[in-house]
C-alpha cells in the first residue's frame, strides 16, 4: 500500500508522519492532534514552508527533512491546565502551587490516620460534581436549557453557536398539535380571571427561552391594565414580539457581525444587524399557511401590525437604548394613551424592559440564565481574540466577572430604565424595581467578597515569599543578623 511521509515541527520539537495515501481526512487530522498532544476541541493551524496556512488533510504534499511543516495549537481546550491557570491567574492565587500544598496535606492525613478519612473522600465528590456543573449546563435542563449539539461526544462543542438550530418537521407538528388542544379548551370564567394574574405557575414549554420572555410580557400587560388603555391590536404586536424578537439568534451580538463582516452585516449594512434578521425569519414564518396568525386580519391591520413587529424588535438593538429612553422620559409629563406616537414609544420601551428583565425574577430562577448568558458572552470574546478582532469589554473573560458584569448593568441600565417605567405606572416599583434593587445588593456582596477573598490570597502570597527570602535555607546565615540594626532599616526602606 502506496503511503505518504510528512516531515513537522510541533513546539520546535521535530516529528514524523506516516499514513496511506487513501488515508480518510479525519484520521489525518488525528495523527497531527495526537502528535500535537491536543484535545478534541483543539484548533490547529499547519504552516507550510513558506509560512502559509494550509488544510489538514490526505491531499499534503510530500516534503523532506530540511523542509518542514509547522504544526500549532492556537486555541487550548476548555478544560486544560492552561484556562484553569489563567482564571486562577485573574483570581490572584498561584494555581501550581495550591496544587502541591494539597497533596502535601493529603499524604499527610494518608500517614497520619494510615487510610484516605471518608469525609476527604465525601469532599473529592462534592468538588467533581461542582466542576461538572461548571463545565456543563446539563443540571440546568429542568428549564430547557440545554441541547445536546454535540456528535460523537458527550460534552457540547465550545463552538455550538456556530450551529444553526432548526426544528424539525415533526417537532413543528406536535408544538402546532399543542396549540391546537390549548386552543379548542373551554375554560370557565373564573379560571380565565386566574390566568390573567401574573402569579400563575409558568409551564414547562420546550422552547423556554422563548416562553420566559413572552410570561414577563403578559405580566407586565396585565399588572399595568393596558388592555384597557391600549388597543388590542397593539398588545397583540407586544406579545409577538416577545416570542419573535430573537429567532435565529447566532450566538455573537452586532459588534462581532459587523467587525467580523458577516453575511447578516453585509446584509443588512452594519445597521442593527440581528434585530433585522429576527424580523425577517419571523415573517418568514407568519407567511406560511400553517403558522400565519394574522390571515384573517385585513390589509389595513396586517400593515399596522408589521410595521409595529419591526419597530418593537428594532428597538431591542442596545445601541439605541439611550436614544429610546431619552424620547420616553422627554413625553412622560404629558403622556396620552391617544396619542399613537406616545403609545408607540411606550410599546418599545414595554419589549425592551421584558427583554432584559432577567434580575426581575427570583434569584433561583434568573442565576442559571445568567450563568448560561456569561458563557455566551465568554465564547464570543474567546472567538474575537482568536479571529484578531476587537474584544468586546463586558464579554471578555479575563477582565470580567458574574458579580461585576451585573452591578454595573442594574446600575446604569436596568434600574434608570425601570424607574422611568414605574414613573408611568407605579404599581410596578414592587414587581420589577425591589427585586432589581435586592438583586444588586447580592451582586455587590459578592463582588466585596471577591475583592476581599482576592487582598487576602495576596497578602498571604507575599508574606509567604517574604518569610522564604528572610529565613532563606536551613544552616545559613542570617545575614540581618550579621549586618545589624542600620542593615535593617535599610532593607525596610
Amino acid at each position: 500500500m502506496a503511503t505518504k511521509i510528512l516531515y513537522f515541527t510541533v513546539n520546535g520539537r521535530p516529528e514524523k508522519a506516516e499514513f496511506p495515501v487513501d488515508c480518510p481526512a479525519e484520521d489525518v487530522k488525528d495523527l497531527f492532534r495526537s502528535a500535537a498532544e491536543a484535545g478534541p476541541h483543539d484548533i490547529l493551524k499547519l504552516y507550510n514552508p513558506k509560512g502559509n496556512i494550509i488544510n489538514i488533510s490526505p491531499s499534503l504534499e510530500p516534503n523532506g527533512p530540511n523542509a518542514f511543516y509547522k504544526l500549532e495549537v492556537v486555541a487550548a481546550d476548555r478544560n486544560s491546565e492552561t484556562l484553569g491557570t489563567g482564571l486562577a491567574g485573574a483570581l490572584g492565587f498561584d494555581l501550581s502551587s495550591m496544587e502541591k500544598r494539597l497533596q502535601g496535606l493529603e499524604k499527610k492525613i494518608l500517614i497520619e490516620a494510615c487510610e484516605t478519612p471518608a469525609v476527604v473522600h465525601e469532599m473529592k465528590k462534592q468538588v467533581d460534581s461542582f466542576q461538572d456543573k461548571l463545565e456543563s449546563v446539563e443540571h440546568l435542563s429542568w428549564l430547557g436549557l440545554f441541547k445536546d449539539l454535540s456528535e460523537g461526544t458527550h460534552k457540547p462543542s465550545p463552538f455550538y453557536h456556530k450551529r444553526t438550530l432548526h426544528k424539525t418537521r415533526k417537532e413543528c407538528e406536535h408544538v402546532r398539535e399543542k396549540f391546537l388542544q390549548m386552543s379548542s379548551l373551554q375554560v370557565s370564567e373564573e379560571v380565565r380571571q386566574y390566568l390573567k394574574t401574573p402569579t400563575f405557575d409558568n409551564w414547562q414549554w420546550e422552547d423556554a427561552e422563548i416562553m420566559v420572555l413572552l410570561q414577563q410580557m403578559y405580566g407586565l400587560i396585565w399588572l399595568t391594565d393596558l388592555k384597557s388603555k391600549m388597543d388590542n391590536v397593539d398588545l397583540l404586536i407586544m406579545l409577538t414580539c416577545a416570542v419573535c424578537h430573537d429567532l435565529d439568534h447566532t450566538g455573537y451580538n452586532n459588534a462581532y457581525q459587523i467587525n467580523a463582516r458577516t453575511e447578516l452585516a453585509l446584509r443588512y449594512n452594519d445597521i442593527s444587524p440581528l434585530e433585522n434578521h429576527h424580523c425577517a425569519v419571523a415573517f418568514e414564518i407568519l407567511e406560511k399557511t400553517e403558522s400565519n396568525i394574522f390571515r384573517n386580519l385585513s390589509l389595513d391591520q396586517y400593515k399596522r401590525i408589521r410595521e409595529g413587529i419591526i419597530k418593537c424588535i428594532l428597538a431591542t438593538d442596545m445601541t439605541r437604548h439611550n436614544e429610546i429612553l431619552n424620547k420616553f422620559k422627554s413625553i412622560l409629563p404629558c403622556f396620552d394613551f391617544t396619542n399613537k406616537d406616545h403609545t408607540d414609544v411606550l410599546m418599545m420601551i414595554l419589549i425592551k424592559v421584558s427583554d432584559i428583565s432577567n434580575e426581575a425574577r427570583p434569584m433561583e430562577v434568573a442565576e442559571p440564565w445568567l450563568d448560561c448568558l456569561l458563557q455566551e458572552f465568554y465564547n464570543q470574546s474567546d472567538k474575537e481574540k482568536l479571529e484578531g478582532l476587537p474584544v468586546t469589554p463586558f464579554m471578555d473573560r479575563d477582565k470580567v466577572t458574574k458579580p461585576s458584569s451585573q452591578t454595573g448593568f442594574i446600575r446604569f441600565v436596568l434600574l434608570p430604565l425601570f424607574i422611568e417605567l414605574a414613573n408611568l405606572f407605579p404599581c410596578l416599583e414592587q414587581h420589577i424595581i425591589d427585586p432589581v434593587r435586592k438583586a444588586l445588593d447580592y451582586y455587590t456582596e459578592m463582588e466585596k467578597a471577591l475583592e476581599r477573598e482576592k487582598h487576602i490570597r495576596a497578602h498571604t502570597d507575599n508574606a509567604a515569599k517574604s518569610q522564604e527570602t528572610t529565613v532563606g535555607p536551613p544552616g545559613s546565615a542570617d545575614p540581618h543578623a550579621q549586618a545589624g540594626p542600620e542593615a535593617l532599616r535599610a532593607d525596610a526602606q
